[in-house]
């Protein structure tokens, strides 16, 4: 599929450290069904990835390379030097560490194109060994709808796809929950296209996540980090309104982050407990020790 299923699509590609996960990832994209796609990959460590990924036999004109200049500026302000590069009418994050299932582009950019944005299950694997652990909802055939509301009750990433005029750029002061920010901001965006703020969610998960030990969300002090951007994005929340038009969003977006504290802080007793090594495998021992 190309250009008449909705438009190209821009995928930016933050790297640091990626050595071990960026062939994985472009090979993603390689493989999909939908081909008028461009991949901006952004170092974000002085790495040459191009060199990389020709030495692994990944040589392909839809590929362009950049960098920010600095060393660990972070996901925000890599993906931001990315967005400056990107040259077609959707958008689309990609972590380094990730993948995209064959038929997720085919899938979720006509939608993007007609609706504004586009969103899809997702999938969390074991880096380690390739191990499924779970899917964001459960996973199921055809497309749903998502508004804010429902995005808010979510505790995995989630990687819209969206059109280029309603991309609001990445929060380069908000560098863990940097995924949420954005997502709210784009959600608060396509209240101009549909008036209760909604996307289109396909229910097929069509985006890997990889839980990697040595990532930022599975480092010993993650807890910690996460309640420090919860915080910060409380204050802007109080303060500028993080760029979100919606006052009755900011306010929900407010009351969803306390939730999260409050999740975050058991989260680190049980940590510190040594009942989880992760976040995600807390979720996992909560969902399994609820009642029913």
């Amino acid at each position: 599929m190309g250009e008449g299923s909705g438009g190209g699509v821009s995928v930016i590609i933050p790297a640091y450290r990626a050595q071990d996960t960026i062939v994985r990832a472009v090979s993603s994209l390689l493989a999909q069904s939908f081909s008028h796609w461009e991949a901006v990959v952004v170092s974000d460590d002085g790495a040459d990835y191009r060199a990389l990924l020709a030495a692994a036999g990944i040589v392909d004109s839809r590929l362009t390379f950049t960098g920010t200049g600095r060393v660990g500026s972070g996901a925000p302000a890599a993906r931001n030097t990315g967005l400056r590069c990107a040259r077609l009418p959707l958008i689309a994050p990609l972590d380094a560490d990730d993948r995209f299932e064959p038929d997720r582009l085919a899938r979720l950019a006509p939608l993007a194109a007609a609706q504004g944005a586009a969103a899809d299950n997702v999938a969390v694997v074991r880096d380690s060994d390739g191990a499924p652990l779970s899917t964001l909802f459960p996973p199921g055939a055809g497309t749903a709808t998502l508004d804010a509301a429902a995005f808010l009750k979510t505790s995995v990433p989630m990687f819209f796809v969206v059109r280029r005029d309603l991309v609001p750029g990445w929060e380069e002061g908000v560098d863990f929950c940097d995924d949420v920010v954005f997502n709210i901001q784009v959600l608060d965006r396509i209240q101009v296209l549909d008036r209760l703020g909604r996307l289109p969610l396909v229910l097929e998960p069509l985006y890997e996540y990889r839980q990697r030990e040595g990532s930022i969300t599975c480092s010993v002090d993650s807890g910690t980090r996460a309640d420090l951007c919860y915080r910060h994005v409380l204050d802007r929340l109080a303060g500028d309104g993080l760029r979100i038009a919606d006052a009755a969003l900011r306010h929900r977006f407010a009351a969803a982050l306390d939730a999260k504290r409050a999740l975050n802080a058991a989260y680190m007793a049980a940590q510190s407990a040594g009942r989880c090594a992760n976040f995600q495998e807390f979720l996992a021992l909560r969902e399994n020790s609820l009642p029913g």
